[in-house]
């Protein structure tokens, strides 16, 4: 029935037109002629048609590590964040409404993605590899940032060597990349069994090393130069042990993962755009950093370089680094069962 309608309209129409056609050109001409105008618009309808049905959720949760409760990221998103692109990219595909959500330790942002209560995470690598491990259901969609380090720190008349700290107590976040900097530094310097390592947030650190409740404390990115301006002194630094640099991962829950997969790609193209726009404005972004994560220019300065921020979502350096900190979290114990790099990634 739908066939003899299609005839009956297309007779009604060109009947004429194909006669005459017929007559001075041959039908076969006039169908090699209609193939060639017919495909482009096909295959421009199929991209048309293939854009509209990306529809991302109305919300979007993002989880993110900040120490002061700062809803804007620091990285490259927050730059996307802080022009609007971040949004308004994102609101083309169905977003309607952000939620920033900030955590003072990667710990606790595995357990709000535990909780389902979040969609997105950007942290550390030790805290996202330790939370897959323990069969916390996420997918990694980028490196977010590389050789991150770590400011092994204690008071002037303090220790001053590495040695110097056994029998004594020293501290960090309790399953952060500077813990598994520390847990590492004190097996290669054959200290594990006579140094105590406690748990202790970066905040609350130069109050338990001024009073000597502890002997030294290893700071993050911000921290580590901030607390060296006021006179504290670096015992060792993870920039020495180029294995034992962080990373900065962004995982996405495989729910939303299974139900968007288009989200990665989306994502990752705003990021690469925000890299780009640091990397050629990057005293505009070392002040944007300073003012979300109030820290001083210097001290930003002091803790990165731009180029730490890789364009591409998965470098090579940076995946060897996340493999290397997987691997000793598995051989030490800390991780809970071993999984591949591979099955981990979104391609």
């Amino acid at each position: 029935m739908k066939n003899r309608t299609w005839k009956q309209k297309v007779g009604l129409r060109f009947a004429g037109t194909l006669l005459l056609s017929a007559l001075l050109i041959g039908v076969t001409a006039c169908g090699a002629k209609g193939k060639q105008t017919s495909a482009p618009a096909a295959n421009a309808s199929s991209t048309t048609a293939a854009q509209g049905e990306i529809k991302l959720p109305e919300t979007l949760r993002i989880g993110f590590i900040s120490a002061n409760n700062n809803k804007t990221i620091t990285g490259p998103e927050g730059w996307a964040q802080s022009k609007g692109y971040l949004e308004s990219e994102l609101k083309k595909y169905g977003v309607k409404e952000f939620k920033y959500v900030n955590f003072p330790n990667g710990p606790n942002l595995n357990e709000a993605v535990t909780a389902g209560t979040l969609d997105v995470g950007i942290y550390g690598d030790t805290p996202a590899i330790n939370g897959r491990a323990a069969g916390l259901k996420t997918k990694l969609i980028n490196i977010s940032q590389i050789n991150m380090n770590v400011w092994l720190v204690a008071k002037p008349d303090g220790p001053k060597t590495l040695a110097d700290l056994k029998g004594k107590k020293v501290a960090t976040s309790q399953g952060s990349y500077m813990s598994r900097y520390l847990i590492s530094l004190l097996k290669e310097q054959g200290l594990e069994n006579d140094v105590k390592v406690l748990h202790l947030l970066p905040a609350d650190a130069e109050a338990a090393l001024a009073r000597g409740d502890i002997a030294a404390y290893a700071y993050p990115t911000g921290f580590g130069p901030l607390i060296l301006k006021k006179g504290y002194v670096t015992i060792d630094e993870a920039s020495k042990h180029p294995d034992l640099l962080g990373t900065s991962l962004t995982v996405v829950t495989e729910d939303y993962l299974k139900a968007n997969p288009a989200f990665p790609k989306l994502w990752n193209d705003i990021r690469a755009r925000a890299v780009k726009e640091i990397r050629a404005n990057s005293e505009e972004y070392f002040k944007l950093y300073a003012d979300v994560s109030g820290y001083p220019v210097d001290v930003v300065k002091a803790s990165f370089k731009i180029d730490q921020w890789p364009e591409e979502a998965f470098p090579a350096q940076g995946l060897t680094l996340v493999n290397a900190t997987k691997k000793f979290l598995v051989d030490q114990g800390l991780a809970k069962k071993d999984f591949t790099q591979d099955e981990w990634i979104v391609k």
